[in-house]
């Protein structure tokens, strides 16, 4: 690998991460604690994540806990899914909160899909920049006659292989999260 990719090896960890994170907050149909990641609730006067105020549990397929840690903020808690409008079913218990995933349409999942599509997009359009900002690099050195002509043409294909497998990656993941999403 060329010292360019090299110098760049991070920013392509941090796209892929980036996008894992990002479609991990899309609903499979299966509860998933992962889902009420962007939820935040207004507690002690300061919005706080959810995860940070409450315990977050998996009962089933189908349903999860929330139990906060103060009983006080419960109403709080319960406000801020509801507000989130996730489509869960919201039943408070006293201590803690069970919600029901509902079954997902055909419909749903197809919406789902657009957006994790949408986002795989995005990810592709961050590595084509990365791509354009490395190539840029590569010419500028060979402008400055730092390196050949041949070594700049090795590089760019180098380059362009590193980037065709890199967003192959990406689609699998994509894939993989498609997959999920879609079965019943």
């Amino acid at each position: 690998m060329n010292s360019y990719i090299e110098e760049k090896q991070g920013d392509f960890e941090n796209i892929l991460d980036f996008f894992k994170k990002d479609i991990s907050s899309l609903r499979t149909g299966r509860a998933n604690p992962a889902i009420l990641e962007g939820v935040f609730v207004e507690a002690y006067g300061v919005k706080t994540p959810l995860n940070g105020v409450a315990n977050i549990n998996v009962l089933d397929s189908q349903s999860l806990t929330v139990a906060p840690w103060d009983k006080n903020i419960i109403k709080d808690v319960e406000k801020a899914i509801v507000d989130a409008d996730l489509g869960f079913g919201v039943v408070n218990d006293g201590d803690k909160l069970r919600l029901t995933v509902p079954q997902m349409t055909e419909e749903n999942r197809k919406d789902l899909v657009k957006k994790l599509n949408e986002k795989m997009e995005k990810s592709r359009i961050s590595v084509r920049q990365l791509r354009d900002d490395i190539k840029d690099n590569i010419e500028k050195d060979e402008k400055d006659k730092e390196i050949t002509e041949d070594d700049k043409f090795s590089f760019i294909k180098e380059l362009d292989e590193k980037i065709r497998a890199f967003n192959d990656e990406i689609k699998a993941v994509r894939d993989a999260k498609e997959s999920d999403i879609m079965t019943i």
